[in-house]
């Protein structure tokens, strides 16, 4: 077992990662910037290491200063957590070369689903959905391009090889703006991602966005946790998160989520992992991989029992994966509101000092969170200050217990977007389920 760990994050995923290491019989050293001294991880830290002022691009990004304090700490093992520099291949190699265990997958690995064009080439040979597209990078053949997209019908997008979170992608709704559009699109990935390949897709209206959570050991096992449908968002950005998603059937639960373990064990998976998908009538159609753990991993742990992080720690371990596919079960239904330090009209972010807090509880209601009464928001970070979760035996009850919760949750000397979600969770096309990934920016009237 791993007997130190570096967490090279902050906030409520640090504190979250520190408590399955505490569980664990793992020592953590948490790396903090100067402004955040007083987190709560970094007080309940076996040791603390400062690594540069507040301005993440000065201590987050900087990967000479993490592995600094990993060595000077005689840690073994960093673990990235979700944002920062989780999903970096060249922090991941360097980790390696210096001699630690990185938490997660090999940087060959992140690398390959880091590029969207390399990656739907490993999903389509491993027999997952893809959405209809150029199969590649568009070259400057441009009888060619046109020919291409009448083949796969308008609308289409064109979308960055190395572009993500909503960023590097243009909606193209007829062949008049398709060259110049692919020509912007180019020039601000250029500018962007320091990559300016483009390739294209059939442009689907009115999707859901529904992913599957995986986990892979480094003996060839690897299993699917279900799925999450994260439909409700704002501007390419989730808000809601709910498990298993509604409408989706155990058969195609099993078809889908099997297609993307085996795509694991094809590409030599480690870890925990997403496979997010777009679904409209009834058809999956792969986007992207995440390689790391998501936000939304505690609806999954929810309704499986699965503690996510655990295996994280168990497979960097070298440890075999503690479940097999017949020993997962789908229990009840999980909602998660994402809390964040925001103006519920305008969501521009308010940082400050909590005055006052009051934190919801009751049977299946979960917070992961790191504020406390007295804590300073700082200005530097996403917003996002914790994670409001439900379980229920069924959706309603979740929906039910959710509402409660909120209704009960004080945050007070910020303002924060739990107005929003009061209004989500009361609203009838959600109650119903299945909302499109457009619906919360037409309901907010965006």
């Amino acid at each position: 077992m791993i007997e130190k760990v570096v967490i090279a994050n902050r906030g409520e995923i640090a504190l979250r990662i520190q408590r399955a290491c505490r569980e664990l019989g793992i020592k953590t050293v948490a790396v903090h910037s100067e402004a955040d001294r007083d987190l709560k991880h970094v007080r309940l830290a076996d040791e603390s290491v400062c690594i540069g002022p507040p301005p993440s691009a000065g201590s987050y990004l900087q990967i000479p200063n993490i592995i600094s304090a990993a060595e000077v700490t005689d840690a073994v093992a960093i673990h990235p957590g979700y944002g920062f520099l989780s999903e970096n291949a060249d922090f991941a190699e360097r980790v390696e070369e210096s001699g630690f265990i990185f938490i997660g997958p090999r940087p060959e690995t992140i690398r390959l689903m880091g590029d969207k064009i390399t990656a739907i080439e490993a999903m389509r040979a491993a027999g997952v959905p893809c959405v209809p597209g150029s199969d590649g990078p568009l070259d400057d053949n441009d009888d060619r391009t046109l020919e291409l997209a009448r083949g796969i019908g308008y609308p289409v997008i064109i979308k960055a090889a190395g572009g993500g979170g909503g960023r590097g992608m243009r909606v193209v709704h007829s062949e008049a703006t398709l060259l110049s559009a692919i020509s912007l699109t180019k020039a601000e990935a250029g500018a962007a991602f320091g990559n300016d390949i483009v390739y294209m897709e059939k442009y689907l209206e009115n999707p859901r966005h529904v992913e599957f959570q995986v986990i892979a050991d480094t003996h060839g096992n690897a299993i699917h946790l279900g799925e999450r449908d994260c439909s409700m968002q704002r501007r390419h950005q989730k808000v809601v998160e709910e498990a298993p998603a509604p409408g989706i059937t155990r058969e195609q639960r099993h078809r889908i989520g099997e297609r993307c373990a085996e795509a694991c064990r094809q590409i030599g998976y480690r870890g925990a992992g997403t496979f997010e998908f777009l679904y409209e009538n009834d058809e999956f159609y792969f986007i992207e991989m995440n390689t790391r753990v998501q936000v939304e991993h505690p609806v999954t742990e929810l309704i499986t029992g699965v503690d996510i992080v655990k295996e994280q720690l168990l497979v960097a371990s070298g440890e075999k994966l503690s479940y097999t596919q017949d020993q997962i079960t789908i229990r009840g239904h999980a909602i998660e509101c994402r809390i964040n330090a925001e103006n519920p009209d305008n969501f521009m972010p308010s940082p400050g000092d909590i005055t006052s807090l009051h934190i919801p509880g009751g049977p299946g209601i979960r917070i992961d969170t790191h504020i406390y009464d007295g804590y300073r928001v700082p200005p530097y970070y996403d917003s996002m200050i914790g994670k409001l979760i439900a379980h229920g035996e069924t959706r309603t009850s979740a929906l039910a217990r959710l509402r409660t919760a909120l209704d009960e949750m004080v945050i007070e000397g910020i303002k924060t977007n739990i107005p929003l979600h009061q209004r989500i969770m009361r609203d009838g096309a959600f109650i119903q389920g299945g909302a499109n990934i457009h619906y919360l920016e037409k309901m907010l009237g965006l």
